[in-house]
């Protein structure tokens, strides 16, 4: 399991790819990638299956911004995410929801400043 983030030039969206590895997928055939982003839209967000068993999704979010999220598992197991940034206690079932972070970071900020003044 893995939360890889790219943010744009701009610095106004992340590019997050969820990972979800042959372990943890446990010889699921679908899994899907759930949460605010999609409105907990269970079909919405479909990862890609590789061959090695694992799956996974890129997704564009706005920036600094955390949003909750889970996978499912084949439509009936659900399962968070080994690598999440953090976990929110779920105010519909007895478990908690991982939660990716899109604040941009400090240095990204920077780099940002200094490409828009150089460009004035």
């Amino acid at each position: 399991m893995s939360l890889k983030k790219s943010f744009s030039a701009d610095g106004k969206t992340c590019n997050v790819v969820f990972n979800v590895n042959p372990t943890a997928a446990s010889g699921a055939q679908n899994v899907y990638l759930v949460g605010e982003f999609n409105d907990w839209d269970k079909t919405a967000t479909p990862m890609k299956k590789a061959a090695d068993g694992s799956f996974s999704v890129k997704k564009q979010l706005d920036v600094n911004r955390q949003y909750q999220f889970r996978y499912c598992l084949d439509g009936v197991a659900w399962i968070n995410d080994w690598k999440a940034d953090a976990y929110i206690r779920s105010e519909l079932a007895n478990d908690d929801n991982s939660v990716v972070d899109t604040t941009v970071p400090a240095t990204t900020k920077k780099s940002t400043a200094k490409k828009t003044a150089s460009k004035k």
